[in-house]
């Protein structure tokens, strides 16, 4: 599945992309049970596919069975009010309101040499947190507290279900799936005092989406091409197999540091390519384009204005 959330007459809510439409999965679970006569139809909806992506993961494997009985129903019925076109909607970031949002600095080799660093010997963490969550329609606001912008196309995974001590072996087991992020960064401000947080935590600094693609359809998260580009320029291109810390060595490593929880994020670290390094060097500026893509997920592109 493509799990989104999107907007529509203004109500948010959760859904599925599929065929090039938007089904909405709560009201489809309300309508399915409403036609099996079931008498606390929204009652149950409320409790198994809510409107918000992080209620729907906390509900686990049954959730996702009866968003499978709401996807089968509204496409058996057809029903316009349950079906909608893709450009009807707007899309918002899959997750909204996680209870962490946890990054991964130096996870990729070139990325590592080009910041004139070591590998490091423990996967390097630091967080964004709600306020820097923006949706694949959303411009990325360039704030006037510095002129050094910078993206990071990453590649980020969604915790399913609560995961503590968890080992490397099972550790694909608590991912519910995949999506793109931009770890969008002030340089100097990020660079300006021994603790990267103040860069990396800005208002909208953190794109997020167009969906989450659950992980049944990604079996094995390494060897997916990860590509960045600015206005059509080819900036970062790489594939997650040259990650330093792996999705299950990152989920057991967190794990035992902290009880990871349904929603959360994790962002895997960047490529090489980003603006900093490059010489001269290459910082967004107000109208540009960034367009990342990776492999068997999709396309997040969200254009750089000034506020």
């Amino acid at each position: 599945m493509k799990l989104v959330t999107f907007t529509k007459d203004g109500e948010t809510s959760i859904g599925v992309y599929h065929d090039g439409k938007i089904i909405d999965l709560h009201t489809s679970f309300v309508q399915k049970l409403i036609a099996s006569d079931e008498r606390r139809a929204q009652e149950i909806a409320n409790t198994y596919i809510p409107r918000n992506m992080v209620g729907f993961l906390e509900g686990g494997k049954k959730s996702f069975e009866y968003g499978e009985e709401a996807i089968q129903f509204a496409i058996q019925t057809g029903d316009p009010l349950l079906i909608f076109d893709r450009n009807d909607v707007r899309l918002e970031a899959p997750i909204q309101r996680p209870q962490k949002m946890i990054c991964v600095g130096q996870n990729y080799r070139e990325h590592i040499l080009e910041m004139g660093r070591e590998l490091p010997e423990y996967p390097v963490l630091f967080a964004k947190f709600p306020n820097a969550i923006i949706g694949p329609e959303d411009n990325i606001p360039f704030h006037p507290i510095s002129e050094q912008l910078d993206y990071e196309a990453e590649f980020a995974f969604v915790i399913g279900k609560r995961a503590k001590n968890v080992s490397e072996e099972d550790a694909l087991d608590y991912v519910a799936g995949y999506t793109i992020g931009n770890d969008v960064t002030y340089r100097d401000i990020q660079r300006r005092t021994l603790q990267w947080l103040q860069g990396k935590s800005v208002d909208g600094s953190a794109p997020l989406g167009p969906w989450l693609v659950t992980s049944d359809e990604i079996a094995d998260p390494s060897g997916l091409d990860i590509s960045l580009s600015v206005n059509g320029e080819l900036r970062q291109k790489s594939n997650t197999e040259n990650l330093v810390f792996t999705i299950p060595k990152l989920v057991a490593f967190i794990s035992k540091l902290m009880t990871l929880e349904p929603g959360d994020i994790i962002m895997t670290g960047t490529p090489a390519g980003v603006g900093f390094a490059m010489e001269p060097q290459g910082f967004l500026k107000d109208g540009d384009v960034v367009r990342i893509e990776i492999e068997n997920i999709g396309v997040l592109e969200n254009k750089v204005e000034k506020v």
